[in-house]
């Protein structure tokens, strides 16, 4: 019996493997969004003349959301590989961030939320500055609701890990 549970043990172990596609998947969208952000940015350069500022602006954070989301991937990429499939060797790359090459899963959840808080707000000034173009203004009230909630969430977040830490030290 004890031969099968550690036959199951290490075929459940060695399943983690299963989570790279997911990863070479997130890389993939990264080439993605670069082209879009390029593709974004092209057609920017041609309507620029014609354009108000305000206009420019929310053009523009659209390509910050673009450079956000890129981020956020990259997070995630990093820190699903190093947690769940296997420890980066940073012995020959010490030039390596350490944002990147070093995020636990709390570390991950507050920057994922983080991530998506600043999105939804980039979103959300983007409606504001183009405010005049919509005679519902209520979708605006959501936009700004939406990281707001996130806030919270991350909040709540942060002072249960805060909370888990400080049980398992005095364990």
């Amino acid at each position: 019996m004890a031969r099968i549970e550690r036959g199951l043990q290490v075929g459940l172990f060695f399943t983690r493997w299963l989570l790279l596609a997911f990863t070479v998947g997130l890389m993939l969208c990264l080439l993605l969004l670069v082209y879009r952000f390029f593709a974004d940015f092209y057609q920017l350069a041609l309507k620029v003349p014609d354009l108000s500022w305000h206009a420019l602006v929310v053009e523009i954070l659209n390509l910050v959301d673009l450079a956000l989301t890129a981020n956020l991937l990259l997070i995630v990429v990093f820190s699903s590989y190093e947690n769940f499939i296997h420890k980066l060797d940073r012995e020959g790359h010490a030039g390596w961030p350490d944002g990147l090459t070093d995020v636990n899963f709390g570390a991950l959840k507050q920057k994922v939320l983080g991530s998506i808080v600043v999105i939804a707000s980039v979103d959300a000034l983007a409606w504001h500055l183009d405010l005049e173009k919509y005679t519902d203004t209520s979708k605006l009230r959501w936009a700004l609701a939406f990281p707001l909630t996130l806030v919270v969430t991350m909040l709540l977040m942060s002072v249960s890990d805060r909370l888990s830490r400080r049980d398992q030290k005095a364990e």
